[in-house]
């Protein structure tokens, strides 16, 4: 027996006209460092989503299927290529303006680009690439930049404004197939080339939906989320197509990232939600540590991409900001997990588990795997490495044009689950702990010991302001840790007294307690704001740092 519902396939289009129309006043405001910012609502940005398509087709040839690639900040026209691109049947192609040139140039080749559009201010970072890019014919210039960088260049050079211009407001958008290609974006590459995800219209609408969701991120139309998340990494975490689902209004700030500008936005414009990883927090925390701001408005924060320090938790809640622990990765859409304690709990109660990274919604299913391939327990206290699968879900990586999908041993198991190179536990209510990512655990005379423990006891302390831990050789042990440590301004404190610290009040048992530190003036991060653990290993290999060992 088969159901007797309509069959109505789940594309992007279907999410921007139901904004334009029926949130058509919602507002996405883009931050410009100027009195005022810039400001359009739902239907706007609709009408010019519809002439960018038909610009795109009818002017540049963009054809169904075929990736289109953005190089921008987070505004009001990389939202219009959001929908504009996989509602005419194109491919939203996003690169990582953060990594380095040769990861860019190659990305743009194994995507085949034909057509990039991208922001004035960053035509110093693409110009240079262009004569390593021979696949790309058109650039699209929007905003304010200086055009001669690209005088000479191959590729012929239109202003989005005046490309979009007199276009009708209306798109006969295709009936597209929900499974076929919407948005790709690569992983950073921190081993060997980056990889393609491909996301389906299907699994964009479905993990809108889960955002949108109480037990999610859970906002409406009163909201104004402040989205921090560049859309470059993936798909600002689904904010931009959720946001048109329910009317959520969108505050974009652009290429204005420092702690100064985003402290003046959120008293500004009031959002009541914002999403980025801890590092911005800890950086925006710092700010108004020493100008204070009006933060008020801003109720609940979405934090992932790397461990929130519980530390940094508690100090957000002092000031009347809840921090929500997220996990998730590229290939999961990002949204894995949550961290929304049960119901009917003190706050006492509910503090061990908003430190975990939170339980699974519906549309994802985890398991834990041992050394041995052991399916282990939901008990709380068996480790191994973390599988997902699920309805939006990455089931293989993009394999070029023309290419079969790419599906490596080490990155998916034999019954198709997704491999995430994350170590932790799982307690029998289904609240994911994640002790470390499997290439960073400390294996110590046959021992593991966490490194992200080790970081948040360390970040707890009154004088830390970010610390790294990283596994090193040792002749007796294998390995042992090595903390490289960032004092914030001021601060002192040395090594002896931060091992004691780690005991006494961090809880770390002796045999754990790091014997090499360094102090750094910064921890390398990656193009997404991480913690990059492999340059701290090659500096430490080289001789870069100068190590204490206690």
């Amino acid at each position: 027996m088969y159901s007797t519902m309509q069959d109505v396939q789940l594309t992007i289009s279907r999410i921007l006209e139901h904004g334009r129309r029926v949130h058509g006043a919602s507002t996405v405001t883009t931050w410009t460092g100027e009195p005022e910012p810039q400001r359009r609502t739902f239907a706007e940005i609709g009408d010019r989503a519809a002439r960018l398509a038909h610009a795109l087709a009818e002017d540049l040839g963009v054809r169904q299927g075929e990736p289109v690639a953005t190089l921008m900040w987070n505004n009001a026209e990389h939202v219009e290529a959001y929908f504009a691109l996989p509602s005419m049947g194109a491919v939203l192609h996003t690169l990582n303006l953060r990594l380095p040139p040769e990861q860019l140039a190659w990305i743009v080749g194994h995507a085949a680009d034909r057509v990039v559009l991208v922001n004035g201010s960053l035509l110093p970072l693409l110009a240079p690439l262009l004569p390593h890019l021979p696949t790309v014919e058109h650039v699209v210039v929007s905003g304010p930049g200086d055009r001669s960088v690209l005088d000479g260049a191959a590729p012929r050079v239109h202003d989005y404004e005046e490309l979009i211009a007199g276009r009708p407001t209306a798109y006969a958008w295709p009936e597209l197939d929900e499974r076929t290609a919407a948005a790709m974006c690569y992983t950073s590459g921190t081993t060997g080339d980056p990889k393609g995800v491909v996301y389906s219209h299907r699994s964009i609408y479905l993990h809108s939906m889960q955002v949108n969701m109480a037990e999610s991120m859970g906002l409406t139309d009163q909201d104004t989320t402040l989205v921090v998340v560049p859309q470059f990494h993936v798909n600002a975490w689904g904010l931009p197509h959720a946001t048109f689902m329910t009317g959520i209004n969108m505050l974009m700030p652009d290429r204005f990232l420092q702690p100064a500008p985003l402290a003046e936005m959120i008293e500004r414009e009031k959002p009541t939600h914002a999403a980025a990883v801890p590092t911005i927090w800890q950086g925006l925390l710092a700010e108004v540590t020493a100008h204070p701001r009006d933060l008020s408005s801003m109720k609940n924060v979405t934090i992932g991409g790397a461990a929130c320090p519980p530390s940094l938790m508690a100090a957000y809640d002092r000031l009347g900001v809840r921090l929500v622990h997220a996990w998730g990765m590229t290939e999961t859409s990002p949204l894995g997990t949550m961290a929304h304690p049960p119901a009917g709990l003190s706050a006492e109660e509910e503090w061990p588990y908003r430190v975990t990274q939170g339980r699974f919604p519906a549309g994802v299913e985890g398991r834990l795997v041992g050394p041995g391939g052991e399916h282990l327990p939901w008990d709380g206290e068996s480790a191994g490495e973390l599988e997902v699968r699920g309805t939006w879900i990455a089931g293989a990586y993009f394999g070029g044009t023309g290419g079969d999908p790419i599906r490596p041993e080490d990155k998916f198991s034999e019954d198709g689950w997704l491999k995430t190179g994350d170590v932790g536990v799982i307690s029998p209510d289904g609240y994911l702990t994640l002790t470390d990512r499997a290439k960073d655990v400390i294996k110590s005379g046959g021992e593991w010991i966490s490194s992200v423990e080790l970081e948040n006891a360390l970040m707890a302390h009154p004088a830390v302001a970010e610390a790294a831990v990283v596994a090193v050789p040792d002749e007796k042990w294998g390995e042992r840790p090595l903390a490289t440590v960032v004092l914030k301004e001021g601060a002192e404190a040395d090594y002896a007294t931060l091992r004691e610290f780690l005991a006494t009040e961090g809880g770390i048992a002796k045999w754990q307690l790091p014997e090499r530190w360094a102090i750094v003036s910064a921890v390398p991060k990656t193009s997404v704001g991480k913690f990059d653990k492999k340059v701290i290993r090659k500096q430490y290999a080289e001789g870069g740092l100068d190590v204490t060992r206690l």
